[in-house]
């Protein structure tokens, strides 16, 4: 391998590790909305992992809430203009609750002469966000979090548990520091045990498992 595509190699590894930790519901999307990559924190939103999001349109996930606004930004695509386009939209969150925000979406590209991919953030309103509220609420957790959480109960490492979800290292982390914040938990022990407390893990059953993978 020569110098320059090492150097561009090493340099994509190095965005993709930042683009994981990035706090923010960040996705990747060609010029037709389809998701090329998304962070956990994107796929969070979405009840799912990052590698499922792959080949979805995000105007599916994401219902914008004005079609005149897609309509716009499609005309200005198709022109290759290059502004930062603001798409206000609505979706259901894992547990059925209905969010809203906004989507920005910034076209990027090598050269000004090549077809754009869409740098996709989502900002989520948190005047209609739900309010933090108490663990006993009910605290809905993603399919994912709730296998990570079976894992961990069953004395996984990190890395395992990334391998088992199909996630990075650092996507776990990511849901681990989610469902920390939700609950107030301060260590992996007091998670796992707020996870049975509130009927997201199975008591009396070996190995650890959510209610729904014992129907």
């Amino acid at each position: 391998m020569d110098l320059a595509r090492q150097e561009a190699v090493t340099w994509r590894n190095r965005a993709l590790l930042l683009f994981d930790r990035v706090a923010m519901p960040v996705a990747v999307c060609d010029v037709y909305g389809a998701v090329l990559l998304a962070n956990p924190a994107m796929a969070a939103e979405c009840g799912t992992t990052p590698g499922r999001l792959r080949g979805r349109d995000v105007l599916e996930l994401f219902s914008p809430r004005e079609a005149t606004q897609v309509e716009r930004i499609a005309q200005a695509l198709r022109l290759r203009h290059r502004s930062r386009y603001q798409v206000s939209v609505r979706w259901r969150a894992p547990g059925g609750v209905e969010r809203y925000g906004e989507l920005t979406a910034d076209p990027v590209s090598d050269t000004v002469e090549d077809t754009p991919a869409l740098l996709v953030m989502l900002r989520v309103d948190t005047e209609h966000a739900p309010s933090p509220a108490a663990p006993a609420s009910g605290a809905p957790v993603t399919p994912t979090e709730a296998r990570i959480l079976a894992l961990l109960a069953a004395g996984a490492t990190t890395a395992r548990a990334a391998r088992e979800t199909g996630l990075t290292t650092d996507g776990v982390t990511y849901h681990l520091r989610r469902l920390s914040s939700r609950w107030g938990a301060s260590n992996r022990t007091e998670l796992v045990a707020r996870a049975y407390a509130l009927g997201v893990l199975t008591p009396g059953v070996w190995p650890p498992g959510v209610p729904d993978d014992e129907a």
